[in-house]
Order: structure tokens, then sequence, then C-alpha cells
């Protein structure tokens, strides 16, 4: 009896999602992950049209804006072809670099709002503190894909990823920047969590946190101690330490549905809303375009995670698979944590929106991350292939 066998369909890889099948592209424009590039594309010019209106009608955060984009974009289409095995080989040496650098910000840093957390390289300020999130997790990933499996519940597989979150955290903590030096843990954490870790582990971490919280409270900055109280009690002090998290709100419920119109917030352009193009440029957006804006975006970074954790399943090494969904779950913790600060759900801690906030360096950070996890999925369909 034959049977049919179906043949590979021109623009396919065999037994991989479908590539953009048109011909007159080249090979490798058709070959890039497009269900991830398009929505950061949208995201990035909903950005732009976003920021021309904080800053009433005007092109000076939206042009830089654009041209960041486009550059750290050219540069994560150029990591695509790095492979996942000369990623791993850097993790290390990427770490000391970028601890070392951390550690020059504290003697030869400059101070700007009351913080010292950049490098003045000539044309451009360096934060290093950015990338130390793609790199703890590239670090974390590379041990664990070490680490022998019948390890993985002992001391020796705790404590040394333990050393490589902690240390970075505290000089970042120190210049003062609370908001990095948390994403730098949970992205450290994340990867311990899906190396395998005992949750028992994480409980005693938990209650280890909730004895030593109240001490670490007292050596925060006055600025950092008031966040964390009006987070608890954001009518306090409503004309003071509450005001960002005030008008925020009230930008963020007068959008309503659909908005209040292009080019007609008042919030923003009364100058009431702080941080407008940066920290706070949901709520400048959402009081603009409502709701359906806000779900546009939602939409558009759920389609890039779910893209990411893709990546991750179909990842045959360890490696590979850690890196991966760390990477993802990074982009995750900048886009949550920013939306429930800006929502009153967390406390203000200076974490800006992915692709969205005006400023180069959360560009840099989230485009070295898809340009790993393209180097990844590149990487899993010469697997395919070989398969």
């Amino acid at each position: 009896m034959l049977r049919m066998v179906p043949l590979p369909v021109p623009g396919r890889i065999w037994g991989a999602r479908p590539v953009i099948n048109l011909a007159f592209m080249p090979k490798p424009v058709k070959e890039l992950p497009w269900r991830m590039i398009v929505p950061v594309v949208l995201i990035a010019l909903f950005s732009i049209v976003v920021l021309y209106s904080a800053a009433g009608g005007g092109m000076r955060w939206a042009l830089p804006q654009g041209a960041r984009f486009v550059v750290f974009l050219g540069l994560a289409i150029a990591m695509s072809y790095l492979r996942p095995a000369l990623i791993k080989q850097a993790a290390f040496p990427a770490y000391v670099i970028v601890l070392l650098l951390l550690i020059f910000v504290e003697a030869l840093g400059f101070v700007s709002g009351g913080a010292r957390r950049w490098l003045n390289l000539g044309p451009l300020n360096l934060q290093p503190s950015e990338l130390m999130k793609p790199v703890i997790v590239l670090a974390c990933a590379h041990f664990y894909s070490l680490l022998p499996a019948r390890e993985i519940r002992g001391w020796s597989a705790i404590w040394p990823p333990a050393v490589l979150i902690g240390v970075p955290a505290v000089f970042i903590l120190v210049q003062p920047d609370l908001g990095t030096a948390m994403m730098v843990v949970l992205g450290g954490m994340t990867v311990m969590f899906l190396a395998g870790i005992p949750l028992r582990l994480f409980g005693a971490g938990a209650l280890a946190c909730a004895v030593i919280g109240p001490i670490a409270f007292s050596f925060l900055h006055d600025y950092q101690r008031q966040r964390v109280l009006i987070f608890l009690d954001p009518e306090a002090d409503p004309l003071h330490s509450g005001y960002h998290i005030t008008q925020s709100k009230i930008a963020i419920g007068s959008g309503g549905l659909t908005g209040v119109g292009y080019l007609q917030g008042t919030q923003s352009h009364n100058e009431f809303l702080p941080e407008k193009h940066t920290d706070f440029i949901f709520a400048t957006m959402a009081e603009e375009w409502g709701m359906i804006g806000g779900l546009f975006l939602i939409v558009a970074f759920s389609l890039i995670l779910r893209w990411g954790m893709k990546v991750a399943n179909e990842s045959e090494d360890r490696f590979s698979r850690l890196a991966a969904a760390g990477l993802t779950t990074t982009i995750f913790f900048y886009f949550a944590i920013n939306l429930m600060m800006v929502m009153g759900l967390a406390p203000v801690v200076g974490i800006p929106l992915p692709l969205f906030s005006y400023g180069g360096s959360a560009i840099m950070t989230v485009m070295i991350c898809l340009g790993m996890l393209m180097a990844i999925e590149r990487q899993n369909r010469r697997d395919l292939r070989r398969g």
C-alpha cells in the first residue's frame, strides 16, 4: 500500500514555522523572525508618535528615539548571526567586563539627577548597569549548563549564582539604582528557578528577605523610602512624594476607552505629569489613546514574549534554553514593572517601558536580548535542517 508523503513547501524549513515566501526578497531577509520584528517595529513607531505629542508637537524626543531604534535594530539583526556556542563562551568574560565597568562608575562616573550611574565615553554616555541585565542571565545560564544534573539540588547549585547575582546588585544599589538592581536580581533568580532549584529554597529566601527587609529599608536613601511609603499609602502626600503616582492615575483615568484625542492631553501638555516622556510615558499615551492604546501595547508585547518563550521551548541544549527563557523574562519584567509602577501597583523604581520610553539604555538592553534570542532561534532552525 502506498503512503502519501507530504513534500516540503518552498519558503519553509521542514518541521519549522513558515518564513516569509516573497520571491523578490533575499533569503537572509525572508528568514528573519518577522513574527517578533513586526510588533517590535510597531511599538517603536507608536513610541515616536507619542513622543511627538509629549513634546507639544515637536521632534526633540521623537527624532533621536527613531534614530536609536534603527541603529539598535541593526545591531540586533547583526547579533542574530552569532552562534549560541560563541555567546556561551563570552558569558563569563562579559560578566567580568561589565562588573569592572560598574566599579569604574564608582571611581570615574558622573552624577546626573542625584545618581552616579554613567560613564562618559565621548559621544556616548554608557550605563553599565543596563548591560548587566542580559549578562547576568547569560552568566547564570552558562553556570547551570556546566553543572551536572545530580548536583542541582545541592548547595553547590546555589551559592555560585547567588554570588554572581549579589555582587553587581550591591554595586548598582550604591549608585543608587534600586530598580535596576531589582531587575538584575529577578533575571538571575529566574534562571535559577528554571534550572530546577527546589521551590523550598526560594521560600526560605523569601522568608530571609522578610526578616532582613526592615533592616535594609533603613539603609535606603530618603527618596527611596518615600517611594515605598507612598506606594503603601498613595494619598498620604499627594502634592509631594505621591505627586507622580497621583498625576499618572489622573492621566490614565481621564483617557477612558478611546482617549481625549491625539495632541490633546492636558496632564502632559500642561506639565502636570512628571517624566512624561520616560518612566511615565504609558500614562502620557493612555490619556490621549485610552484603553485601546494600552491594549495595543499589551498585545504587541505579548506577541514578542510568546515568540521568545517558543524559542526557549524549541532549544535543544541547556544553555540556549535557559538563556532564551531568561532573556525573554527580562523583557517581561521591564514591561510588567513599568505598567504596575505607573498604575500605582508597585513603588516608583525608575524602570522605563522598553522600546517605548525615551532613552537609549533600555532600547539597547532590549535589542541585545532580542538579538541573542534571534541567534538562538537561527540555531534552532539549523538543528531542524540537520534533523
